[in-house]
């Protein structure tokens, strides 16, 4: 993981980084944000070591790309929004960060997912690491060993070839 680190545009450093290891079977990992990180049990037991680093690679994408602080800025912005809402007696305005969840977030989420691959790729590739090859086998490996629904990585991350064919062609 540190090599991809130091090679982030906007580096986090060393020790400000903390990885947790959540005790679940399904394949997955996290970015929580400053730095924070969770992989699963269920991830660490099933990748092999190319696997593990693009499953990092793409988590770490988010966090050089800025992502967990857009969506905490669009999380901090609805809650705002519903207090005032109800400060002026607007009826269902406790629907708010609901509204801002299907609208704003979700939408937002599957180009966010793209261009993590794709800067995940990038960092591997900085790492001295084929790192187009590396995400396509390890986005391909995610599909067939969590079979693309109902939890783990497909949770939270869109289940599409797409995303395999759009690192492939990466140029």
């Amino acid at each position: 993981m540190t090599p991809l680190l130091q090679k982030m545009d906007h580096p986090i450093p060393l020790n400000q980084v903390t990885i947790t290891v959540m005790d679940d079977p399904h394949i997955n990992a996290a970015n929580a944000g400053g730095g924070e990180f969770y992989v699963t049990a269920g991830l660490l037991q099933k990748a092999n070591d190319e696997q593990l680093a693009g499953v990092l690679a793409h988590e770490i994408a988010h966090a050089d790309l800025g992502h967990v602080t857009k969506l905490q800025t669009i999380g901090t912005g609805a809650n705002l929004a519903t207090v005032l809402l109800e400060t002026l007696g607007v009826p269902g305005a406790q629907l708010t960060p609901l509204a801002a969840d299907l609208l704003v977030a979700r939408p937002y989420g599957r180009d966010a997912e793209y261009a993590a691959d794709r800067h995940g790729a990038e960092l591997l590739q900085r790492s001295g690491r084929d790192g187009k090859q590396i995400m396509g086998d390890t986005l391909s490996w995610l599909m067939q060993a969590e079979g693309g629904g109902g939890g783990g990585f497909f949770a939270t991350h869109p289940a599409t070839p797409d995303r395999i064919d759009r690192v492939r062609k990466m140029t």
